[in-house]
């Protein structure tokens, strides 16, 4: 199909209200009644490219397996490390830098485990998203902590 030569859009100019002011109004621009062309050579605004549902989710679980940083922001862990032991032994107040980094690594492990063994469950019941249940169930099958 031949390409057509489009026309040059014109502006028009609108006239002031004389009650309104310079800076609050702007030139109008007439409606367009032709309609846009969908296709090659319509000139349009390119759309924007989309990935299916999940793709991201898992390139983000890839870059965040493939990475050795700690994933809970230090501060509000140290707080919270702080808050409880503070509740259980009040006579324990100065933590060693290095206390409180290997229990936030073992924490962090002993989660990431927890979230390993929950998607398994769901995996396994033909599910993709994770329940209260398989959670239950990776703590029962793992005996980690109280069961609910």
């Amino acid at each position: 199909m031949a390409r057509i030569k489009q026309p040059a859009k014109r502006s028009w100019g609108t006239r002031r209200d004389s009650r309104a002011s310079a800076s609050t109004s702007t030139p109008r621009k007439s409606p367009r009644t032709e309609p846009e062309s969908s296709g090659a050579g319509g000139g349009g605004k390119k759309k924007q490219h989309r990935f299916k549902p999940g793709t991201q989710a898992l390139r983000e679980i890839r870059r965040l397996q493939k990475t050795v940083h700690l994933l809970i922001p230090a501060a509000p862990f140290i707080r919270t490390v702080r808050e409880i032991s503070n509740y259980l032994a009040p006579e324990i107040t100065r933590w060693q830098a290095e206390a409180l980094q290997a229990l936030q690594e073992a924490a962090e492990d002993y989660i990431i485990q927890l979230f390993e063994d929950s998607m398994l469950c769901a995996i396994h019941a033909k599910r993709v998203t994770l329940m209260k249940k398989d959670w239950e169930l990776a703590r029962r099958l793992g005996k980690k902590g109280q069961p609910w």
